[in-house]
């Protein structure tokens, strides 16, 4: 086991090395000129250029300037300042994250629930009224965009029925003094419930669909009828035999649907105007601000290296056989 993690630690920090060097050589070949950016556009002066050219080093080879990123990022965690707001990207990231993580995390639970409730019901009961069910929200699931979905629960259970909040996001740990912004449990969920149910709905239509295949097929293995034959009960045969083997390659898709999911939450943050790093993404592209995508995508590219480790870690736990690979 310790091998294996060795081996999976050793990918990560290739692949983190990879795209953060990637990442800088797009932003340092982009069109966005960072010095004008600062001193004000078309109409920046020449002295203001050459100063903050030469405060940031951007006059400097493409070597230099990757170094002095990459000693900034990894030694000192710090993802540098917007060249257009002036803005400290650490600190933009910092408030934005919460409200992503509690909704791809929020919705991701949310899909796993319906997809191991409905899929494995569906597959112990095939051709029933709720499989049939299961299959045309899997095709309403696959087919739909998240805009259109949002749009329509935002306009009845919003607006017409008045049952949830239609925008914005409240703090868990509570609102700021002085903000006037709703916060605690209580209202982070009661603002979060129709963007979760929103966002996972194309995941949850997947899940259910492999899910309830992969017990299908599981159920009709040898193991699983040898139990049956030497009478175990049929709850040991489901959870000891069918479950822990149909729901392998669930935990490996789970990995890379994360990834999916954090590019996903982009229309999902936009339709109930959740400001997380989607909506400073769409911002910062808008703007022409390359510093804040560069700093969105380096931590997004962390953060999804770190979860994805997470899950090799899990999938090693739950079969063995893994660790030998």
């Amino acid at each position: 086991m310790f091998r294996y993690l060795i081996r999976r630690v050793l990918w990560a920090i290739l692949l983190f090395l990879v795209i953060t060097f990637v990442a800088f050589v797009i932003f340092f070949m982009g069109p966005s000129d960072p010095a004008r950016a600062q001193c004000g556009g078309d109409q920046a002066k020449a002295a203001c250029l050459k100063l903050v050219t030469e405060k940031y080093g951007l006059d400097k080879p493409i070597y230099i300037q990757y170094w002095r990123f990459f000693d900034r990022l990894v030694f000192h965690f710090n993802l540098g300042h917007s060249y257009a707001t002036g803005q400290d990207i650490n600190q933009a990231i910092g408030q934005a994250a919460p409200v992503t993580a509690s909704l791809v995390f929020g919705g991701a639970v949310l899909w796993m629930l319906i997809g191991l409730l409905v899929g494995v019901y569906s597959a112990l009961r095939p051709r029933s009224l709720l499989d049939r069910s299961a299959m045309v929200f899997v095709l309403i699931g696959v087919s739909a965009h998240p805009i259109w979905i949002g749009l329509i629960f935002e306009y009845f259970f919003g607006v017409k029925w008045g049952i949830t909040p239609i925008a914005n996001y409240a703090n868990f740990f509570g609102a700021s003094p002085g903000s006037g912004a709703p916060g605690g449990p209580w209202q982070w969920f009661y603002h979060l419930i129709l963007p979760w149910i929103t966002f996972a709905i194309l995941f949850a239509a997947l899940y259910v669909r492999m899910i309830r295949a992969n017990v299908m097929e599981t159920l009709n293995e040898d193991y699983v009828r040898t139990a049956r034959a030497k009478g175990a009960p049929e709850r040991r045969v489901l959870f000891s035999h069918v479950l822990r083997n149909a729901l392998l390659p669930v935990v490996t898709m789970l990995g890379m649907d994360i990834g999916v999911a954090l590019g996903g939450a982009i229309f999902t943050e936009s339709v109930y105007q959740l400001h997380g790093l989607g909506w400073n993404l769409i911002n910062a592209i808008g703007a022409d601000d390359f510093a804040t995508v560069q700093g969105v995508v380096v931590f997004a590219t962390v953060a999804i290296l770190f979860f994805n480790l997470i899950v090799d870690l899990l999938y090693a736990w739950i079969d063995p056989r893994i660790r030998l690979t």
